[in-house]
């Protein structure tokens, strides 16, 4: 019995010797695969995306996208239409003044050469002043004072908080590398010479060496920057689109059965009122976000402040919506990716809506070949030109910001008469939920509102996003 039971357990080892040696072959060829004496065409299992740092899955489907309240301003820019948005990530919280302050550290440190790049990513912090208020407090402390470093970041334009999604994704990507043993902590690197993923993967970036290298299986002993075919790099971090952040801030996983959505949402929690209904008995009745309740009234009472706070707070303030993300109501309104037009609803695609689309190509030298990084250690984008995209059918031109928006006369978009009847042009962006001084109204997931994409304002912060690759 035993004896059996030892060529048993040979036989399977054996099995699984062989499966283990056995080249992966070509369904269509039959040519083996990750085999140098057959091309050497790589293929790996790929695990599936990992979260990166400070996200939260949100689960893709269809939803109502508009405001369930009352038009109270008649703006007709938010009509109810049904819409379809991929799986995303989604930041748990708002970016705080301590999520900035390292960005800014690397910045003056990295760019010691370029101190302008510093400066331009620095927060507007005149942005609390006000001709009628004692605000200039706020202006001194609010965003280096170590009493506000959980709290929102804000007098962020639109630019710079781009710019900050650009930078979050090289350092999270530079940090894989590094905890894969691929590359080594490197904290001499200056100006141009930083990692910047677009530069690694067209092989303009020479770090440290780690211990675990890529092994090149078509070079003898030979070892290969990660491509993009291995699966290591997570997807860019961004500001999220306008539908993604309204799907996300409704949050219908919690009130869905099946197919069906129970209740229809007017806050990003469930209920009829900005209180607690649900949950713990002792958060019965409590306000759900930072908002202004009334005029005059930024927070309630001394010794019962109905929300807690009277200007911003804590980024992980009051209770997570169904996603688990938190203050998608209140605290600070949040920049999203769309450009600014009053009729989105009505021009946009039925799946993944968005305005802004401007498409470009790396930038080639004159050999053909993706041309040198600008100072910033960045590949250098242009814009892809009409002669090659003119035989195209989903876009003939790299600008579509006003597509189906704008009537050309003579050749020249028409817009808006900005600055006489309009502040609507290219360079306005949607801006979404209430803040710490806004009335209930603007909670709604649907309200919407726009701003200069260079402006900021004290009442406005922001949050990234991140595609979700492969199946929902």
């Amino acid at each position: 019995m035993k004896r059996n039971n030892l060529v048993f357990l040979f036989a399977c080892s054996l099995i699984i010797f062989q499966t283990a040696c056995k080249k992966e072959k070509s369904s269509i060829t039959g040519w083996n695969y990750n085999d140098a004496k057959w091309g050497g065409f790589e293929t790996y299992d790929y695990a599936g995306q990992e979260t990166g740092p400070g996200l939260v899955y949100v689960k893709g489907g269809q939803f109502t996208m508009g405001s369930s309240e009352q038009d109270v301003l008649y703006d007709r820019n938010n009509f109810e239409r049904k819409v379809t948005v991929a799986s995303f990530y989604m930041d748990e919280t708002e970016i705080s003044n301590l999520h900035y302050l390292e960005y800014l550290y690397w910045l003056k440190r990295i760019f010691a050469d370029l101190p302008e790049v510093y400066e331009t990513a620095l927060p507007d912090t005149n942005c609390w002043r006000d001709k009628l208020a004692y605000n200039e407090p706020y202006v001194d402390y609010y965003l280096r004072h170590p009493a506000y470093k959980n709290y929102p970041v804000v007098g962020v334009s639109w630019l710079q908080a781009t710019e900050f999604a650009k930078w979050r994704t090289d350092r999270v990507n530079e940090m894989i590398l590094i905890r894969e043993g691929i590359l080594e902590p490197d904290i001499n690197q200056m100006n141009e010479e930083n990692f910047n993923t677009g530069a690694y993967l067209v092989g303009q970036f020479q770090g440290m060496d780690g211990k675990h290298l890529v092994k090149d299986i078509n070079v003898k002993k030979g070892t290969r920057n990660v491509k993009m075919e291995d699966g290591i790099f997570l997807p860019d971090y961004r500001l999220p689109t306008e539908a993604e952040w309204e799907y996300a801030a409704t949050a219908n996983i919690g009130s869905s059965l099946y197919e069906n959505v129970n209740d229809k949402k007017i806050y990003s929690w469930g209920g009829l009122t900005v209180r607690n209904q649900n949950g713990k008995e002792k958060d019965r009745g409590l306000i759900n976000a930072n908002f202004k309740r009334g005029k005059g009234d930024q927070g309630g009472i001394a010794k019962w402040l109905n929300d807690g706070a009277l200007i911003t707070t804590e980024v992980v303030a009051y209770w997570p919506n169904d996603y688990g993300l938190y203050n998608m109501s209140g605290n600070v309104s949040e920049w999203v990716m769309d450009v600014y037009r009053a009729l989105s609803l009505d021009d946009n695609t039925d799946f993944n809506p968005y305005r802004g689309n401007e498409f470009d190509k790396p930038k080639l030298d004159q050999w053909g070949v993706i041309d040198l990084k600008d100072s910033l250690g960045r590949i250098v984008y242009e814009d892809v030109e009409t002669v090659d995209v003119q035989e195209r059918r989903n876009y003939q031109k790299a600008d579509n910001i006003g597509y189906l928006d704008e009537e050309v006369y003579n050749g020249d978009n028409q817009m808006y008469e900005y600055g006489v009847s309009s502040l609507v042009n290219d360079q306005a962006h949607v801006y979404k939920g209430a803040s710490w001084n806004d009335r209930g109204y603007w909670m709604s997931p649907g309200t919407r509102r726009f701003l200069d994409q260079r402006q900021s304002l004290s009442t406005l912060g922001f949050r990234c996003a991140m595609h979700r690759v492969g199946a929902p």
